[in-house]
Protein backbone atom coordinates (compact mmCIF):
# COMPACT_ATOMS: atom_id res chain seq x y z
CA UNK A 1 0.00 0.00 0.00
CA UNK A 2 1.08 3.71 -0.75
CA UNK A 3 1.57 5.22 2.69
CA UNK A 4 1.06 8.51 1.10
CA UNK A 5 -2.36 8.34 -0.07
CA UNK A 6 -5.49 9.62 2.03
CA UNK A 7 -9.11 7.64 2.76
CA UNK A 8 -10.36 10.25 0.59
CA UNK A 9 -8.11 9.52 -2.31
CA UNK A 10 -7.94 5.43 -1.79
CA UNK A 11 -11.71 5.81 -1.75
CA UNK A 12 -12.62 8.09 -5.07
CA UNK A 13 -9.80 5.47 -7.05
CA UNK A 14 -11.70 2.10 -5.90
CA UNK A 15 -13.38 0.01 -8.26
CA UNK A 16 -16.40 -0.70 -5.96
CA UNK A 17 -17.42 2.06 -3.83
CA UNK A 18 -20.40 1.30 -1.46
CA UNK A 19 -22.20 4.38 -0.70
CA UNK A 20 -24.87 6.63 -2.48
CA UNK A 21 -25.58 6.99 -5.66
CA UNK A 22 -21.90 7.49 -7.57
CA UNK A 23 -22.32 10.54 -9.66
CA UNK A 24 -20.92 13.78 -9.16
CA UNK A 25 -23.27 17.17 -9.52
CA UNK A 26 -22.63 17.70 -13.11
CA UNK A 27 -23.36 14.26 -14.30
CA UNK A 28 -26.57 14.40 -12.21
CA UNK A 29 -27.41 17.63 -14.48
CA UNK A 30 -26.51 16.02 -17.69
CA UNK A 31 -28.57 13.17 -17.14
CA UNK A 32 -31.70 14.95 -15.40
CA UNK A 33 -31.56 17.09 -18.56
CA UNK A 34 -31.31 14.49 -21.17
CA UNK A 35 -34.09 14.50 -23.45
CA UNK A 36 -35.85 17.25 -21.77
CA UNK A 37 -37.45 19.35 -24.61
CA UNK A 38 -35.49 22.49 -25.11
CA UNK A 39 -38.32 24.56 -25.92
CA UNK A 40 -39.75 23.71 -21.67
CA UNK A 41 -40.16 26.97 -20.56
CA UNK A 42 -38.27 27.83 -16.69
CA UNK A 43 -40.25 28.32 -13.73
CA UNK A 44 -40.19 32.33 -12.74
CA UNK A 45 -40.81 33.53 -8.86
CA UNK A 46 -42.59 30.58 -7.82
CA UNK A 47 -44.94 30.08 -11.38
CA UNK A 48 -45.12 27.89 -14.23
CA UNK A 49 -45.91 24.89 -14.93
CA UNK A 50 -42.22 23.07 -14.04
CA UNK A 51 -42.60 24.30 -10.39
CA UNK A 52 -46.64 24.13 -10.49
CA UNK A 53 -46.64 20.77 -11.35
CA UNK A 54 -44.15 19.23 -9.19
CA UNK A 55 -45.49 20.83 -5.79
CA UNK A 56 -48.46 19.14 -6.79
CA UNK A 57 -47.49 15.92 -7.35
CA UNK A 58 -45.34 16.08 -4.37
CA UNK A 59 -48.53 17.47 -2.41
CA UNK A 60 -50.71 14.16 -3.42
CA UNK A 61 -47.91 11.75 -2.70
CA UNK A 62 -47.45 13.12 0.96
CA UNK A 63 -51.51 13.21 1.23
CA UNK A 64 -51.27 17.28 1.91
CA UNK A 65 -53.24 20.21 0.14
CA UNK A 66 -50.39 22.06 -1.05
CA UNK A 67 -46.46 22.24 -1.52
CA UNK A 68 -44.15 24.56 -2.12
CA UNK A 69 -40.40 24.45 -3.80
CA UNK A 70 -37.91 25.58 -1.79
CA UNK A 71 -34.28 25.84 -2.64
CA UNK A 72 -33.38 24.28 1.18
CA UNK A 73 -35.01 22.65 4.07
CA UNK A 74 -33.26 25.02 6.40
CA UNK A 75 -35.01 27.71 4.99
CA UNK A 76 -37.95 25.78 5.02
CA UNK A 77 -38.00 24.17 8.30
CA UNK A 78 -37.56 27.90 9.92
CA UNK A 79 -40.09 28.91 8.44
CA UNK A 80 -42.70 26.02 9.07
CA UNK A 81 -41.84 27.20 12.68
CA UNK A 82 -42.16 30.35 12.17
CA UNK A 83 -45.73 30.29 10.88
CA UNK A 84 -47.19 28.05 13.54
CA UNK A 85 -45.32 30.17 16.42
CA UNK A 86 -47.16 32.85 15.54
CA UNK A 87 -50.35 31.57 14.20
CA UNK A 88 -49.99 30.01 18.70
CA UNK A 89 -48.80 33.53 20.10
CA UNK A 90 -45.77 31.75 21.50
CA UNK A 91 -42.51 31.70 20.76
CA UNK A 92 -41.60 28.05 22.21
CA UNK A 93 -41.27 25.16 20.26
CA UNK A 94 -39.49 21.88 21.13
CA UNK A 95 -36.94 19.30 19.51
CA UNK A 96 -34.54 16.52 19.77
CA UNK A 97 -31.06 18.24 21.30
CA UNK A 98 -29.68 16.71 18.22
CA UNK A 99 -32.02 18.60 15.81
CA UNK A 100 -30.44 19.97 12.65
CA UNK A 101 -32.14 23.08 13.68
CA UNK A 102 -30.39 23.05 16.98
CA UNK A 103 -26.60 21.94 15.58
CA UNK A 104 -26.12 22.51 12.09
CA UNK A 105 -27.61 26.29 11.35
CA UNK A 106 -25.95 28.87 13.72
CA UNK A 107 -28.41 29.62 15.63
CA UNK A 108 -30.74 30.78 13.36
CA UNK A 109 -33.96 30.12 14.60
CA UNK A 110 -33.38 32.33 17.37
CA UNK A 111 -31.26 34.81 15.67
CA UNK A 112 -33.27 35.04 12.37
CA UNK A 113 -36.73 34.36 14.54
CA UNK A 114 -36.68 34.87 18.10
CA UNK A 115 -37.96 31.58 18.65
CA UNK A 116 -36.68 29.70 21.92
CA UNK A 117 -36.67 25.47 21.39
CA UNK A 118 -37.42 23.30 24.28
CA UNK A 119 -34.74 20.30 24.36
CA UNK A 120 -36.12 16.91 24.28
CA UNK A 121 -35.19 13.31 25.17
CA UNK A 122 -31.20 12.99 25.71
CA UNK A 123 -28.80 12.06 22.68
CA UNK A 124 -28.99 8.68 22.80
CA UNK A 125 -32.32 7.97 21.86
CA UNK A 126 -35.46 8.97 19.76
CA UNK A 127 -38.19 11.52 21.35
CA UNK A 128 -41.00 9.47 22.64
CA UNK A 129 -44.79 9.92 23.73
CA UNK A 130 -43.12 10.36 27.86
CA UNK A 131 -41.49 13.28 26.44
CA UNK A 132 -44.69 14.83 24.72
CA UNK A 133 -46.20 14.51 27.63
CA UNK A 134 -44.23 16.95 29.87
CA UNK A 135 -44.51 19.80 27.84
CA UNK A 136 -46.67 23.36 28.41
CA UNK A 137 -49.52 24.62 26.61
CA UNK A 138 -46.91 27.51 25.71
CA UNK A 139 -45.35 25.35 22.93
CA UNK A 140 -46.64 26.43 19.81
CA UNK A 141 -45.27 23.06 17.14
CA UNK A 142 -43.38 19.77 18.01
CA UNK A 143 -40.86 19.30 15.06
CA UNK A 144 -39.80 15.17 15.02
CA UNK A 145 -36.81 14.16 12.89
CA UNK A 146 -37.98 11.21 11.05
CA UNK A 147 -35.28 9.07 11.19
CA UNK A 148 -32.84 10.80 13.64
CA UNK A 149 -29.67 11.18 11.73
CA UNK A 150 -27.50 11.97 14.15
CA UNK A 151 -27.64 9.11 16.34
CA UNK A 152 -27.63 6.72 13.26
CA UNK A 153 -30.92 7.40 11.72
CA UNK A 154 -32.96 5.38 14.47
CA UNK A 155 -36.81 6.01 14.70
CA UNK A 156 -39.76 5.36 17.36
CA UNK A 157 -42.02 2.84 16.65
CA UNK A 158 -44.91 3.08 14.82
CA UNK A 159 -47.57 3.38 17.28
CA UNK A 160 -45.51 5.51 19.71
CA UNK A 161 -45.40 7.99 16.39
CA UNK A 162 -49.18 7.99 16.94
CA UNK A 163 -49.56 8.29 20.36
CA UNK A 164 -47.30 11.46 19.90
CA UNK A 165 -49.09 13.03 17.33
CA UNK A 166 -52.51 12.37 19.40
CA UNK A 167 -50.87 14.10 22.34
CA UNK A 168 -50.02 16.87 20.24
CA UNK A 169 -53.60 16.99 18.64
CA UNK A 170 -55.42 16.99 22.28
CA UNK A 171 -53.12 20.01 23.30
CA UNK A 172 -53.67 22.03 19.99
CA UNK A 173 -49.39 21.83 19.42
CA UNK A 174 -48.63 21.65 15.58
CA UNK A 175 -46.41 18.53 15.06
CA UNK A 176 -44.08 19.26 11.66
CA UNK A 177 -42.10 16.17 10.50
CA UNK A 178 -38.52 16.66 9.30
CA UNK A 179 -38.95 14.12 6.16
CA UNK A 180 -35.18 14.65 4.87
CA UNK A 181 -35.12 10.59 4.39
CA UNK A 182 -38.54 10.40 4.49
CA UNK A 183 -38.92 8.20 1.38
CA UNK A 184 -36.17 5.98 2.88
CA UNK A 185 -38.29 4.92 5.99
CA UNK A 186 -41.51 3.98 4.55
CA UNK A 187 -40.20 0.26 3.89
CA UNK A 188 -39.31 -0.32 7.21
CA UNK A 189 -42.70 1.29 8.38
CA UNK A 190 -44.65 -0.81 5.83
CA UNK A 191 -46.89 2.42 5.56
CA UNK A 192 -47.46 5.08 2.59
CA UNK A 193 -45.85 8.54 2.70
CA UNK A 194 -49.41 9.39 3.14
CA UNK A 195 -49.98 7.81 6.26
CA UNK A 196 -47.23 8.97 7.54
CA UNK A 197 -47.53 12.57 6.88
CA UNK A 198 -51.59 12.40 7.85
CA UNK A 199 -50.01 12.55 11.58
CA UNK A 200 -48.38 15.66 10.97
CA UNK A 201 -49.61 18.98 10.50
CA UNK A 202 -47.25 20.12 7.94
CA UNK A 203 -43.53 18.24 6.40
CA UNK A 204 -40.78 18.65 4.48
CA UNK A 205 -38.78 16.51 2.52
CA UNK A 206 -35.66 16.64 0.89
CA UNK A 207 -34.55 15.68 -2.52
CA UNK A 208 -30.62 15.45 -2.74
CA UNK A 209 -30.12 12.73 0.14
CA UNK A 210 -31.75 9.49 -0.90
CA UNK A 211 -32.99 10.63 -3.97
CA UNK A 212 -29.90 11.86 -5.15
CA UNK A 213 -30.25 15.54 -7.08
CA UNK A 214 -28.72 18.98 -6.82
CA UNK A 215 -30.75 20.29 -4.06
CA UNK A 216 -33.91 21.63 -3.12
CA UNK A 217 -36.68 20.43 -0.11
CA UNK A 218 -40.17 20.66 -0.13
CA UNK A 219 -42.24 22.50 2.45
CA UNK A 220 -46.05 20.44 2.25
CA UNK A 221 -49.31 21.60 4.47
CA UNK A 222 -52.62 23.14 4.49
CA UNK A 223 -53.24 25.57 1.74
CA UNK A 224 -53.15 28.30 3.73
CA UNK A 225 -50.06 27.76 5.32
CA UNK A 226 -48.42 26.88 1.65
CA UNK A 227 -49.45 30.30 0.57
CA UNK A 228 -48.09 31.74 3.88
CA UNK A 229 -44.93 29.85 3.41
CA UNK A 230 -44.47 31.63 -0.36
CA UNK A 231 -44.11 35.16 1.74
CA UNK A 232 -41.66 33.80 3.67
CA UNK A 233 -39.57 32.22 0.90
CA UNK A 234 -39.74 36.00 -0.77
CA UNK A 235 -38.20 37.32 2.74
CA UNK A 236 -35.92 34.76 3.14
CA UNK A 237 -34.60 35.18 -0.52
CA UNK A 238 -35.25 31.66 -1.42
CA UNK A 239 -37.64 33.30 -3.81
CA UNK A 240 -35.40 33.01 -7.19
CA UNK A 241 -36.22 33.92 -10.46
CA UNK A 242 -36.29 30.33 -11.27
CA UNK A 243 -35.28 27.40 -9.70
CA UNK A 244 -35.82 24.63 -12.85
CA UNK A 245 -32.12 23.34 -12.61
CA UNK A 246 -33.25 21.65 -9.03
CA UNK A 247 -36.38 20.95 -10.12
CA UNK A 248 -35.78 18.86 -12.91
CA UNK A 249 -33.19 16.69 -11.50
CA UNK A 250 -35.46 16.06 -7.86
CA UNK A 251 -38.92 15.15 -10.33
CA UNK A 252 -36.38 13.12 -12.30
CA UNK A 253 -34.67 11.05 -9.40
CA UNK A 254 -37.65 11.14 -7.26
CA UNK A 255 -39.81 8.88 -9.75
CA UNK A 256 -36.50 6.74 -10.24
CA UNK A 257 -35.46 6.22 -6.84
CA UNK A 258 -38.58 6.53 -4.56
CA UNK A 259 -39.47 2.91 -5.89
CA UNK A 260 -35.92 1.63 -4.99
CA UNK A 261 -35.88 2.54 -1.73
CA UNK A 262 -36.84 -1.44 -0.12
CA UNK A 263 -33.79 -2.58 -2.33
CA UNK A 264 -31.64 0.14 -0.01
CA UNK A 265 -33.12 -0.83 3.36
CA UNK A 266 -32.18 -4.48 2.82
CA UNK A 267 -28.95 -3.96 1.41
CA UNK A 268 -28.56 -1.90 4.74
CA UNK A 269 -29.46 -4.32 6.77
CA UNK A 270 -27.32 -6.69 4.73
CA UNK A 271 -23.84 -4.53 5.28
CA UNK A 272 -24.78 -3.43 8.71
CA UNK A 273 -24.69 -7.42 9.36
CA UNK A 274 -21.39 -7.84 7.88
CA UNK A 275 -19.85 -5.15 9.99
CA UNK A 276 -21.50 -6.62 13.73
CA UNK A 277 -19.34 -9.58 12.27
CA UNK A 278 -16.15 -7.77 12.52
CA UNK A 279 -14.62 -7.83 15.60
CA UNK A 280 -13.90 -4.22 17.31
CA UNK A 281 -17.03 -2.73 15.07
CA UNK A 282 -20.56 -2.16 15.89
CA UNK A 283 -23.68 -0.05 14.17
CA UNK A 284 -25.94 1.53 15.34
CA UNK A 285 -28.90 0.98 15.25
CA UNK A 286 -27.75 -2.66 15.50
CA UNK A 287 -30.54 -3.55 12.53
CA UNK A 288 -30.88 -0.53 10.28
CA UNK A 289 -34.31 0.73 9.93
CA UNK A 290 -33.79 3.02 6.85
CA UNK A 291 -30.70 2.70 3.68
CA UNK A 292 -28.62 4.78 6.78
CA UNK A 293 -26.45 3.65 9.82
CA UNK A 294 -23.48 4.62 11.62
CA UNK A 295 -20.63 2.15 12.01
CA UNK A 296 -18.71 2.51 15.41
CA UNK A 297 -14.93 1.28 15.55
CA UNK A 298 -12.64 0.61 18.63
CA UNK A 299 -9.65 2.11 16.31
CA UNK A 300 -8.64 5.01 16.93
CA UNK A 301 -9.52 7.49 13.58
CA UNK A 302 -5.63 7.35 11.98
CA UNK A 303 -5.86 3.28 12.49
CA UNK A 304 -8.93 3.14 10.76
CA UNK A 305 -7.73 5.42 7.76
CA UNK A 306 -5.35 3.37 7.43
CA UNK A 307 -6.94 0.08 7.80
CA UNK A 308 -9.68 1.20 4.61
CA UNK A 309 -7.51 2.72 2.82
CA UNK A 310 -5.22 -0.45 2.53
CA UNK A 311 -8.66 -2.30 2.15
CA UNK A 312 -9.59 0.00 -0.81
CA UNK A 313 -6.08 -0.66 -2.84
CA UNK A 314 -5.88 -4.05 -2.35
CA UNK A 315 -10.34 -5.45 -3.19
CA UNK A 316 -10.95 -2.30 -5.06
CA UNK A 317 -13.97 -1.91 -2.17
CA UNK A 318 -14.42 1.42 -1.13
CA UNK A 319 -16.21 0.72 2.41
CA UNK A 320 -16.31 4.63 3.33
CA UNK A 321 -14.52 8.31 2.11
CA UNK A 322 -14.61 9.31 5.56
CA UNK A 323 -13.93 8.50 9.41
CA UNK A 324 -14.53 10.40 12.22
CA UNK A 325 -12.87 10.58 15.77
CA UNK A 326 -15.62 9.46 18.14
CA UNK A 327 -16.35 11.26 21.55
CA UNK A 328 -16.61 8.12 23.77
CA UNK A 329 -13.24 6.90 22.02
CA UNK A 330 -12.22 4.96 18.98
CA UNK A 331 -13.84 6.07 15.60
CA UNK A 332 -17.14 6.37 13.56
CA UNK A 333 -18.71 7.08 10.21
CA UNK A 334 -21.88 6.88 9.01
CA UNK A 335 -23.02 4.42 5.75
CA UNK A 336 -25.86 5.93 3.13
CA UNK A 337 -26.70 3.08 0.41
CA UNK A 338 -28.24 4.05 -2.76
CA UNK A 339 -27.68 2.48 -6.26
CA UNK A 340 -23.25 2.06 -6.11
CA UNK A 341 -24.10 -1.08 -3.39
CA UNK A 342 -25.73 -3.08 -6.27
CA UNK A 343 -22.72 -3.16 -8.21
CA UNK A 344 -20.14 -4.61 -5.78
CA UNK A 345 -19.33 -8.62 -6.48
CA UNK A 346 -20.28 -10.26 -3.64
CA UNK A 347 -16.97 -12.16 -3.60
CA UNK A 348 -15.19 -8.72 -3.21
CA UNK A 349 -17.25 -7.64 -0.66
CA UNK A 350 -16.41 -10.69 1.79
CA UNK A 351 -12.80 -10.15 1.24
CA UNK A 352 -13.10 -6.41 2.74
CA UNK A 353 -14.99 -7.93 5.06
CA UNK A 354 -12.86 -10.20 5.94
CA UNK A 355 -9.84 -7.91 6.15
CA UNK A 356 -11.66 -5.47 8.09
CA UNK A 357 -12.08 -8.13 10.62
CA UNK A 358 -8.43 -9.50 10.61
CA UNK A 359 -7.25 -5.99 10.79
CA UNK A 360 -9.36 -4.58 13.56
CA UNK A 361 -8.95 -7.33 15.21
CA UNK A 362 -5.09 -7.05 15.05
CA UNK A 363 -5.36 -3.62 16.03
CA UNK A 364 -6.94 -4.58 19.42
CA UNK A 365 -4.38 -7.03 20.16
CA UNK A 366 -1.75 -3.99 19.69
CA UNK A 367 -0.64 -2.98 23.56
CA UNK A 368 -1.79 0.15 24.77
CA UNK A 369 0.30 3.01 25.43
CA UNK A 370 0.83 2.95 29.40
CA UNK A 371 0.50 -0.90 29.43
Amino acid sequence: MDDNITLKQAFDKSAYPVGGHGRRNAEVLLEAFRGIDGETESDMYGSGAVIEGFQTEIAEYLGKPAAVFFPSGTMAQQIALRIWSDRRGSATVAYHPLCHLEIHEQNGLRELHRLEPILLADKSRTVLPRDVETLGADVACLLLELPQREIGGQLPDYAELEAMSALCRERGIKLHLDGARLFEILPYYGKTAAEVCALFDSVYVSFYKGIGGIAGAILAGPEDFAAESKIWKRRHGGDLISLYPYIIPAERYFRERVPKMERYYRDAVELAGLYNGCRGAKTRPQTPVSNMFHVHLDAPKEDAERIFAGIAERTGVGLTAYVNAAAEGGSQFEVSLGDRYAGVPADKLREAFRQLDEALGAQAAEPKAGQ
